[in-house]
Formats: C-alpha cells, sequence, structure tokens
C-alpha cells in the first residue's frame, strides 16, 4: 500500500490532475490499497477540505479498486472521531490511527484514546507504531488491551525492530495484520512473517515495489532471490525514505520517473546545493542501472 504524496501546482494548490496521474501508476502496478494524509502525504500542511477533496478524488480514481485509508494524526480525540467520521462520508474505506499529535500521552492515555475512536466508528482501523519519529511506542501490553476493538485490524509496524513482527505473532497469532512501514526494512520484514508493506518510494517506483512484494509472497527459494536482487538494486533509494527531507527526496524521484513534481508546502523548501545533488545523483544511478522486471502480477 504506497502512503502517496499530495500534488500541488506553482500556486501552492491541489494539483489533481497529476495526482490522477500518480493514482493511476499505482493501480496499474498493483497496489492492494492507497493510504492518503500520512507524513509523506505532508498532512500536516492540509485543511480539512483539501483532506475531503483528497478522499473524495481517490474513491473516484480507484473506483472500488482497492481500499481507500486515510491516515488521521489530530490533537484532540474529538477532532480525531470527527475525522474518522469525515473519512466515511467521502468513502475512505479503512483508517490509519497516529497517537495524539503535540501531547506525548503515556500508555493509558494512547490506548484510551484509539478505542474512543474505534468504537465511534465501523471502518477497519490500523495502528501506526512509530515511536521513533513520533516519540510514543504502542507496546504488545498495549495491543493486548486493544483487542477488544473488533475494527482494530492491523499495524504499521514502524519500530525499527524487524523482531518485533516475530513478537506480534508470537504473542496474537494472525489477530493483527502486520504490514512493515519502513522501506529499508520491508524485504526482511516480509521474509520474517510480515503480511504487507506501507511503502514510501511506492511513489515513484511502483511496478518494481510491487514485484518484490509479490515475489516474496510465492514463498519460493527462485522468485526469493529474484525479489533480493531486485530489492539490493532498490536499497540506494529506499534510504531516501529514512531522512527527515523524504518528502523532498521521493518528490524528486517521482518527478524523475515522470508521476509527480518536485513542489513541497511551506514550511516544506525544495532541497538545494549539495543536498539536491546528492539527492539527484542517487536517483540517476538507479535509473540508469533500473531492471527489468521479471512477471510478476
Amino acid at each position: 500500500m504506497p502512503a502517496v504524496t499530495t500534488k500541488f501546482n506553482e500556486k501552492d494548490e491541489l494539483d489533481l490532475d497529476l495526482f490522477a496521474v500518480n493514482i493511476k501508476a499505482q493501480l496499474e502496478a498493483g497496489v492492494h490499497g492507497i493510504i492518503l494524509g500520512g507524513t509523506l502525504g505532508e498532512a500536516s500542511t492540509l485543511t480539512a477540505a483539501e483532506k475531503r477533496i483528497l478522499v473524495r478524488t481517490t474513491v473516484d480514481l480507484v473506483k472500488g479498486k482497492v481500499p481507500v485509508i486515510l491516515n488521521i494524526a489530530e490533537q484532540s480525540t474529538s477532532a480525531a472521531i470527527q475525522a474518522a467520521q469525515i473519512a466515511k462520508e467521502d468513502g475512505a474505506r479503512g483508517l490509519m490511527l497516529l497517537p495524539p499529535m503535540r501531547y506525548k500521552a503515556d500508555s493509558q492515555e494512547t490506548v484510551t484514546y484509539f478505542k474512543a475512536i474505534a468504537k465511534s466508528t465501523d471502518l477497519p482501523i490500523m495502528i501506526y507504531n512509530n515511536p521513533v519519529d513520533y516519540g510514543i511506542e504502542v507496546t504488545l501490553d498495549m495491543f493486548e488491551s486493544l483487542m477488544e476493538c473488533e475494527n482494530i485490524m492491523a499495524v504499521k509496524e514502524s519500530t525499527r525492530d524487524i523482531s518485533n513482527v516475530t513478537r506480534m505473532r508470537s504473542r496474537f497469532g494472525d489477530r493483527f495484520t502486520i504490514l512493515c512501514g519502513v522501506d529499508t526494512l520491508a524485504m526482511e520484514s516480509l521474509a520474517m512473517g510480515a503480511d504487507g508493506w506501507v511503502a514510501g518510494l511506492v511513489c515513484a517506483f511502483p511496478a518494481e515495489t510491487c514485484c518484490i512484494y509479490e515475489l516474496i509472497k510465492r514463498r519460493n527459494f527462485e522468485d526469493f532471490e529474484k525479489a533480493r536482487e531486485l530489492y539490493s538494486w532498490f536499497l540506494p533509494l529506499l534510504e531516501l525514505d529514512i531522512n527527515t527531507k523524504l518528502v523532498q527526496n521521493i518528490k524528486l524521484a517521482e518527478t524523475a520517473t515522470g508521476i509527480g513534481s518536485p513542489m513541497v508546502r511551506a514550511p516544506r523548501l525544495p532541497l538545494y546545493g549539495e543536498e539536491l545533488e546528492r539527492v539527484e545523483k542517487i536517483i540517476a544511478a538507479g535509473l540508469d542501472s533500473r531492471p527489468v522486471l521479471p512477471k510478476y502480477l
């Protein structure tokens, strides 16, 4: 599932035409869902009205082929509940939830927050567990408490600890669908039993990302080796995702592959100088050695 970027034009407005180009490329590559309003989607800079436009536009574009999932990152429980209700009205078929923003909630507060949102909606929910970037870890004991909410069904596992896949599986079996949320740990996580991949560089390289995923899921040595070879080529590009400037990096990659633009919304600024040169070299090297993909769909 791609955590897609939000496209802007030079007037700092939503560029829905370019957005549609990217969504079409994702669908053609074989993604299993579209996630809106995450970090890559520059959600903190979007207005509530813009989020509604993005959800409705994406629902129209996918035509029911895959679920549209909205990330919810709010400061208050009431705002999160309202966002969940609006998402359903606009056609979203799932939610991804971050812990409360700004305030560093303790375990009880975080669980209570998640439960309140889950009980306010019948949409399926994926918990986004990213203590590195957001400062709150959803522990196994917290997941134990969340099990009572049947619509909390999945986790975007971004703790950077691959063994957490095994811990989750050992304790909860198949109760939670586990999706790797860190591009540079995706193959390793899938090999250890993760169910899926919430990806970033897929925004620029949808076919390559889907190919790696599908080859690994075939669970045979020959296809695994093909996936490993692709992943080795992909890794320098995937490392653009684990960076403070991941949005700028990935938008440059989208531009290079013809399905995006470098436009970001302030306070983000386009890359410049040595940083721009470094990222452009990584992207150019990847494109120069871009592999021919085996059939994977």
